[in-house]
């Protein structure tokens, strides 16, 4: 599995749209097997989601979404977790554990 996780410095994003980069994670047998960043294409509707598919993607981590992306990641056969917030090495490792605590989205368009 692929699990993006948007990314200020080493936090996970509040906001997924408006970040500089992604930080893309392959995952096998319950261990990290590869870390790719990639620059974020910037705010354009629509325009991420399909990225993201495109880099194989099937789960996204963020603090924040809009519920018009959540649909389009819903499209795309992409689980989306909201209201995540800590660092991305620790939250990658909570996601692989099974004890990633998520929640109510934290943006509200």
């Amino acid at each position: 599995m692929k699990v993006c996780i948007p990314k200020e410095g080493y936090l996970v994003s509040q906001h997924f749209g408006h970040v500089p980069e992604f930080a893309i994670f392959t995952i096998e047998d319950g261990k990290v097997i590869t870390k790719e960043i990639i620059p974020s294409p910037g705010h354009e509707p629509g325009v991420l989601p399909r990225l993201l598919s495109s880099h194989g993607v099937t789960h996204v981590i963020t603090g924040g979404m809009g519920k018009k992306a959540q649909d389009m990641f819903a499209e795309l056969n992409i689980k989306v977790y909201p209201g995540v917030s800590g660092t991305i090495d620790g939250t990658i490792q909570k996601f692989i554990d099974g004890t990633l605590s998520f929640g109510p989205n934290v943006c509200d368009h």
